[in-house]
């Protein structure tokens, strides 16, 4: 269904086609279902989004290949510390390649997931007021809120799918050049591949969950301007911004309060048994974000003169 058969403006004397009432088709959930539908068809058949998820699946396997040439000759990944981070997932990939998904997910979140989203979530709005398509869709019964809350959960719905291209493209890369077997926890315990198969699954969740006050963010951008570009370019800037205020340690005060602060807690989901004080701490504050941020989007679209 086409997002003109979804959106079916109403007649001239405020009735739809069959006569009705066009608040009472408002109310429906099907249309409102309907509305959703026609947001996450139009999001993924943008070939910019599709470029963007291809990136996002592209990482892991450069990640994979580049570790499998510098290990070819008996060597080790770049002489990384066994810790919890980034550099030790890389050491333990050519172990294990399920480590190539923990691997993939800390090298894409602080950059290239969040500026995917930032492009989604900051297009939202301000894309259809730039393409002159947003006054069209208000014409529909569909209401300020219902539109903004369709574009909000369709970025959320991205926020999953980027999560899992990560993810999956790492899960068969790591199986097509690495060995796959039990796997060690940061504690040092040993568990099962379907018990590591099972967290990595419940790393990927934490991972999107984590991008919610971010696309709140970018969507409150998105309801500032008419211009898509500006805004996406503002959100991706925020994101930086953000990221280098969280590395000075001059502001360590600031920091808990930050985003991005919590991002690689996800790690802390490897020990034995699970370490959830800085992962809870994380979704907590993201849940802060998306309930200021996405509030301000509201009180900002639905008291927005639309022109375009």
């Amino acid at each position: 269904m086409s997002r003109a058969e979804v959106l079916e403006p109403e007649g001239p004397q405020g009735l739809d086609r069959t006569g009705k009432a066009a608040e009472t088709r408002a109310v429906s959930p099907l249309w409102t279902l309907g509305l959703l539908r026609s947001e996450l068809v139009t999001t993924f058949r943008r070939w910019r989004t599709l470029a963007l998820l291809g990136v996002l699946a592209a990482v892991p396997v450069l990640i994979g290949i580049a570790i499998k040439i510098e290990t070819s000759d008996g060597g080790s990944v770049g002489g990384g510390p066994e810790g919890g981070g980034g550099p030790a997932f890389l050491a333990q990939i050519t172990n294990n390649g399920l480590f190539l998904v923990f691997a993939a997910l800390a090298a894409t979140l602080p950059v290239f997931l969040p500026m995917a989203v930032g492009v989604i979530a900051g297009d939202a709005v301000a894309g259809e007021a730039n393409a002159g398509t947003l006054r069209y869709l208000l014409v529909a019964p569909a209401g300020r809120t219902r539109l903004l809350l369709a574009k909000y959960a369709a970025t959320l719905v991205f926020c999953l799918a980027a999560t899992l291209a990560v993810a999956v493209s790492a899960l068969i890369v790591g199986a097509l050049l690495f060995p796959l077997g039990d796997v060690t926890t940061i504690s040092g315990t040993s568990i099962s591949f379907g018990d590591g198969l099972i967290r990595a699954v419940l790393i990927a969740l934490v991972v999107a969950a984590s991008l919610i006050g971010l696309a709140a963010l970018g969507l409150f951008v998105s309801t500032l301007t008419n211009s898509g570009i500006a805004a996406m370019a503002t959100t991706v800037g925020l994101v930086i911004t953000v990221q280098i205020l969280d590395t000075i340690p001059q502001l360590h005060g600031i920091h808990p309060y930050l985003f991005p602060h919590y991002w690689l807690s996800f790690a802390d989901l490897l020990r034995e048994p699970f370490y959830w004080d800085d992962v809870l701490k994380n979704l907590g504050l993201q849940g802060v974000y998306a309930a200021v941020f996405g509030s301000a989007a509201w009180a900002r679209f639905t008291a927005k003169d639309i022109s375009a």
